[in-house]
């Protein structure tokens, strides 16, 4: 299958900054790099200025951008979300379609990998972006009828991985495939009534298994109440096939690695109860605010590194109290010049530990 590629998306809001690369087909601002450069030392991937994701993921934000309800204020769940590559492709998408006037809830009930999406979050920038770490059946019990759309790119076998993974080779075993189906099925219902009427269903997997894809989304049609979206031949030419109800893109056939994505409009009816976001317990922001009333610093590239290693700046001409570093007018976070040294106060959470 030859070898994986390394893919960034680019961030709009952020001056798209970053890798030169060959253009994804199916998403506006994805890049496939030449080769995989050493992103922990990049100040404008720790800026926020892009997101390294692979290519093939990239097709779920194209689908969602393709079926997008024309809608101010719409409110979209992003299920599964860590650790946030489909979560900022949404809310740039977001805020290209709506400006300011959306709501995004990055979801992840998983405690060990949430925080990481919170990080994520906090970097790509985006204020209408909520962390939660609720239960499926806890956001369907809570919110009944809120969200226009629904976004679940649920666990699976993973078979779409194994190029690059080799553990999801070795866990794999030939009931996997049922018994993700199966817990698949759980999520989707459990989550069901949060969706509204007439809202949009965005379903996707990284495997290649008829139960866990194309038979999945035709039980929820049927049993949970939602009519297919046809998908549409639209890239042949890059590797993307079609199947009975979406779009399989296959390690090796493409750049990317495995990924199948499908749509379905719900029709089952629902009763929206009084509800809001706050109802999830949201996780406390991690975006940092960098206010135009603060002054400015630009550092060099070796400076960055330190700042992002948490080490101590010295800035002696630099203005003394709170200031904002920049590397290459990117704001990358802040420090106290107390004028014989600089108070590091980069989040702990993001420092990097490599030498630098």
């Amino acid at each position: 299958m030859g070898e994986a590629s390394t893919s960034i998306r680019l961030n709009p809001f952020k001056g798209c900054d970053g890798p030169e690369g060959t253009p994804v087909p199916w998403s506006p601002y994805g890049r496939i790099l030449a080769e995989r450069p050493n992103f922990t030392l990049d100040p404008l991937f720790h800026a926020g200025c892009y997101y390294v994701q692979d290519s093939s993921a990239m097709f779920v934000g194209h689908l969602f951008r393709k079926h997008l309800p024309d809608k101010k204020g719409l409110r979209v769940l992003d299920l599964c979300a860590a650790p946030g590559g489909k979560t900022t492709d949404l809310a740039a998408s977001l805020r290209e379609a709506f400006g300011d006037d959306f709501e995004l809830v990055a979801n992840e009930v998983m405690k060990a990998r949430v925080g990481i999406l919170a990080d994520n979050v906090g970097v790509w920038g985006d204020p209408n972006v909520t962390v939660t770490s609720a239960d499926p059946a806890v956001i369907g019990r809570l919110m009944k009828g809120y969200f226009d759309v629904l976004v679940a790119d649920v666990p699976c076998s993973g078979e779409g991985m194994f190029r690059k993974d080799p553990r999801a080779v070795a866990e794999w075993t030939p009931e996997l495939p049922g018994i993700c189906a199966a817990r698949q099925k759980r999520i989707l219902a459990d989550v069901w009534p949060a969706l509204k009427e007439g809202g949009l269903l965005i379903y996707s997997t990284c495997t290649y298994e008829d139960c866990e894809n194309d038979s999945n989304l035709e039980w929820l049609a049927s049993e949970l109440g939602g009519e297919i979206i046809a998908p549409e031949d639209e890239f042949p030419d890059y590797g993307v096939r079609l199947t009975r109800c979406g779009s399989l893109l296959k390690a090796g056939e493409v750049p990317g690695e495995g990924q199948w994505a499908g749509a379905l409009t719900k029709t089952a009816s629902v009763a929206s109860s009084r509800c809001k976001i706050a109802d999830l317990r949201p996780l406390e922001s991690r975006l940092q605010i960098f206010d135009e009333k603060i002054p400015r610093v630009e550092l060099d590239l070796q400076q960055a590194l330190r700042y992002l290693h948490r080490d101590t700046l010295f800035l002696p001409e630099a203005p003394l109290g709170m200031l904002v570093v920049c590397y290459r007018q990117h704001p990358l976070g802040f420090v106290k010049n107390l004028g014989k040294r600089c108070n590091n106060l980069y989040p702990k959470s993001r420092r990097i530990h490599m030498d630098v």
